[in-house]
This record gives C-alpha cells, sequence and structure tokens, in this order.
C-alpha cells in the first residue's frame, strides 16, 4: 500500500491524463529514442502508446532504457503489433485521426493546424527511414514541423516531444474535455497503485 503522499501523488497524476491520444511508434530502432519519447509522453499526460515492431527487432517498452525514460514506461500502457497495417487499421476502427509526421512538400505546417477537436493517433517513425509507406498512405493527414535552419528533420524523440506539446497546447483552454473519466480515473489510480 502507498504512502498518503504516494497516493495523492498518483491521483494528482492520473488526473492529468488524456484521453483520444494516442502515441504510435513506428519501427523505432534504437530503445533509447523510444524511453526518451515515453518520458515525454508520460510528462504530457498520455496513457497509450502503440509500437509497431515490422522491420525493427522487437525489445520489450516496459523493460529497455530505465535511466533514460526516467521509468517513464512504468506508468504508460503499451499495445504491439507487428505490423503498421494491423495496428492503423485499429486506430480507424477506434475511430481515431491518424496522423503523420513526415517531411512532405504537401505536408500541413504544425502549427497553423488545429489538432484538438477528435481523437488523434500521431505516427512516428524510423530515425533513418521515417514512417513507411504503409503509414504514410493510410494517414488522415500529413503535418511537418516547419524549420527555419539548414537541417530539415529533428531526432525523432524531439519532433514527438514537439507534436505532444502542441496538441496539449491547443487542448489546454478545453483540457478537461479531454481528461479521463471519473470512473477511468478510478481505474487507472487502482492499477497505478499495484505498479
Amino acid at each position: 500500500m502507498p504512502t498518503k503522499e504516494r497516493a495523492e501523488k498518483i491521483k494528482d497524476v492520473v488526473a492529468k491524463r488524456q484521453r483520444g491520444l494516442v502515441l504510435v511508434l513506428e519501427d523505432i530502432h534504437d530503445p533509447h529514442n523510444a524511453e526518451a519519447i515515453l518520458r515525454s509522453a508520460d510528462a504530457f499526460g498520455i496513457q497509450k502508446v502503440y509500437f509497431i515492431f515490422e522491420k525493427e527487432k522487437y525489445y520489450n517498452p516496459k523493460k529497455v532504457g530505465r535511466a533514460s525514460s526516467s521509468s517513464a514506461n512504468k506508468w504508460l500502457d503499451f499495445e504491439i503489433f507487428k505490423s503498421t497495417k494491423e495496428c492503423l487499421k485499429r486506430l480507424k476502427k477506434d475511430k481515431y485521426e491518424i496522423i503523420a509526421t513526415v517531411l512532405d512538400k504537401d505536408s500541413e505546417n504544425l502549427f497553423e493546424t488545429k489538432l484538438k477537436d477528435k481523437k488523434i493517433a500521431i505516427l512516428v517513425g524510423n530515425e533513418h527511414r521515417g514512417l513507411s509507406k504503409t503509414a504514410i498512405k493510410m494517414s488522415d493527414r500529413k503535418i511537418i514541423i516547419p524549420m527555419a535552419g539548414m537541417v530539415q528533420s529533428l531526432n525523432v524523440s524531439v519532433t514527438a516531444a514537439i507534436f505532444l506539446y502542441e496538441i496539449t497546447r491547443q487542448r489546454n483552454p478545453k483540457m478537461k474535455k479531454y481528461l479521463l473519466k471519473k470512473r477511468e480515473q478510478n481505474k487507472l489510480v487502482k492499477d497505478f497503485i499495484e505498479r
């Protein structure tokens, strides 16, 4: 049983968890990059992270890189998929708008895009190849972080953090609308206490 202070911390964290926002990591090669992304997910109140291991070797997101994630992985829920198609079909069935983070001339500018009114799944791709053709084709929208410098891309963990920040910033004025319902919070508190 946690101390009173620990129980209050858990309740406070769970009360800030967002719903209707899933982070999808497609074939992230370096577990340390994945763990840095998980740290950002936890910081922005994301609970669900989907991992796709279609081309890259599987690693357990609950066990790898605890030092770099500051054990953020302990507090997140994961689903693992063996194919991008399988994962995105599930997201479409669950009525998520699928957003590809992609360097493309047809991509929308992240800072000029509304990202708050729907259930959203953010797709982040491999460090070297980016997102697969399947991921891009099955996405509903392509969005880019505009660059002012000579370099046209960021580390995958930085990209994920910027997208999560921008979605959270846009949701913030009406954040109550995006938080877990009381019943969901109570269930997650019990789950956290057992972790």
